[in-house]
């Protein structure tokens, strides 16, 4: 995921305090830090622009708006608006996520303006009143946690059970699902017909997460699962000797489902080790024996494709 940027929005002078804490904090927290920046105006550097065009401007560009709300509404234009009601409207109307936090337990002291507007955010959305800085950030983290797991960028449950973001039904190839139903039926009399619909047969495989391919469909029947997951690949290399060296005299990267990767992998290694063909004394067909049975070659690399995938 891309860095979003948290556009910090309220009167400067009054709550320069907070303004600095919440920066920091973002930028300090190992989570937080990597999904998101944090702008605040104070930090540009000078500029012979107008200090209004250059924050609507970057309220167009954020991720989240962010606005902390104090007692003080603060400097007023020729149409007697604070720059940070601006900033909340522009957010408004460019339907960015808009968190709001206000400051104090009740309005008491508070500017009517800045009441007005306190209660123009409340009656859309849902607002935090917090009393320190402290109080502030732990709302601040809470909000931004409840924002990353919505959008799907942290997973709660099982890497391949959660939904492959972006992933549809049309990045599923029918053809791979019959195939896979078909071998299980005839070698493990599996329950499920091959001509059964596509998503009935994703329910019961528990594929689907509230109508969204898992992980784990895109890795078993996606078209391009590298598309979704880069990492999903396996490079097979063979050295000439014991030690790893440069030049690799052969090496390969696999791309495609879970069963290309093992079918392609399992080829590799076995067309790289030691074989020896008998003779036909006892058959038409000379038989052959590998150096390592096959069938250890594909569960090992079965067990490593699957803990590569679940670690990625």
């Amino acid at each position: 995921m891309r860095r979003q940027t948290l556009f910090v929005s309220s009167v400067q002078k009054e709550l320069a305090e907070e303004r600095r804490a919440v920066r920091d904090f973002v930028l300090g927290d190992p989570l937080l830090r990597r999904f998101f920046d944090v702008f605040l105006f104070e930090d540009l550097p000078a500029s012979d622009r107008r200090s209004d065009e250059v924050y609507l401007e970057q309220v167009d560009h954020c991720g989240l708006y962010v606005g902390i709300l104090g007692f003080e509404y603060g400097f007023e234009d020729s149409k007697g608006m604070s720059p940070t009601e601006r900033e909340f409207d522009r957010a408004t109307e460019k339907s960015k996520t808009r968190l709001i936090f206000v400051k104090g337990a009740d309005d008491k002291g508070r500017h009517p303006k800045m009441a007005a507007l306190i209660r123009k955010a409340g009656s859309q959305l849902i607002r935090r009143r917090f009393t320190g800085t402290s109080d502030l950030t732990a709302a601040l983290y809470a909000s931004l946690v409840e924002y990353l797991e919505h959008n799907g960028n942290l997973r709660t449950g099982p890497f391949d059970a959660t939904a492959c973001p972006k992933a549809t039904l049309d990045d599923l190839s029918e053809d791979r699902l019959r195939w896979f139903l078909g071998t299980a039926r005839r070698e493990r009399q599996f329950a499920l017909a091959e001509n059964i619909p596509m998503v009935k047969a994703l329910e019961h495989l528990n594929l689907l997460d509230r109508g969204v391919p898992s992980h784990a469909a895109v890795l078993l029947f996606g078209k391009a699962p590298q598309r979704f997951m880069i990492s999903s690949e396996v490079k097979c290399m063979h050295y000439h000797g014991t030690e790893v060296r440069k030049p690799i005299p052969s090496y390969q990267i696999y791309k495609g489902t879970i069963f290309d990767l093992v079918d392609q992998a399992v080829d590799f290694v076995m067309s790289k080790i030691a074989r020896s063909v008998g003779t036909r004394e006892k058959s038409p067909q000379a038989p052959v024996e590998y150096e390592l049975p096959k069938q250890a070659v594909s569960e090992a690399i079965v067990n490593a494709i699957a803990h590569r995938l679940c670690q990625a």
